[in-house]
């Protein structure tokens, strides 16, 4: 594992044990389950698992009691640090409207909406399937879009447009206006990135 993401987790896990867990997992909407004097676990829904943080010591494993990969550790990290409770306002927004996106969103959208729209084309059914198999739950938005729950406060909508023989189909990854409150910009990002494989793999 890289030092630079070492360091990073080290110091996320620092900051989340100077913190006292039961408002953390109000907070992010989580759960804290007391073991002992100073010790419990945060227990976090996260994709379509649900996972174990240890206190103190703050490394995530699954359900299956399998430890996270280090880039998933700091996703849920992030959110328990970054999480103010700010209730989910219903708007969606392009990752470009979040703070500090706009410069990062091209790059976003050349490897999550495009390489979606490339898999796809002009199968509006096969994303559907996808999308379906993936766990999304589906909203009357462009030509299909599904709704996701990545963690207890951030969900993110994959919108599809089917194209016609003028304009490409297109699909974009789209964010709750909340996110900031939950995760930086660039935590967004992976996320985006991780549903993106998750419906070219379904």
């Amino acid at each position: 594992m890289p030092s630079q993401l070492t360091d990073r987790l080290n110091h996320l896990r620092e900051t989340l044990r100077d913190q006292d867990p039961s408002l953390v997992a109000a907070r992010s909407a989580s759960s804290w389950l007391t073991l002992g004097p100073d010790r419990g676990e945060l227990r976090i829904p996260f994709w379509d698992d649900a996972c174990i943080l240890p206190f103190p010591e703050l490394t995530a494993c699954n359900s299956h009691g399998e430890p996270l990969s280090d880039f998933q550790q700091a996703l849920l990290l992030y959110y328990l640090v970054t999480a103010d409770g700010a209730p989910l306002t219903g708007r969606w927004l392009s990752f470009a409207d979040l703070p500090g996106g706009r410069m990062y969103n091209a790059a976003f959208q050349g490897y999550s909406g495009d390489e979606i729209a490339k898999k796809f084309g002009s199968g509006l059914g096969a994303f559907k399937s996808a999308c379906a198999k993936a766990g999304g739950r589906f909203v009357e938005i462009g030509s299909a879009s599904f709704v996701f729950q990545a963690l207890p406060r951030v969900p993110l909508m994959a919108t599809y447009w089917l194209g016609d023989e003028d304009f490409p189909s297109s699909c974009k990854i789209l964010f709750d206006e909340s996110a900031s409150h939950y995760l930086p910009i660039d935590a967004c990002a992976i996320l985006g990135s991780t549903l993106t494989r998750r419906l070219i793999r379904s």
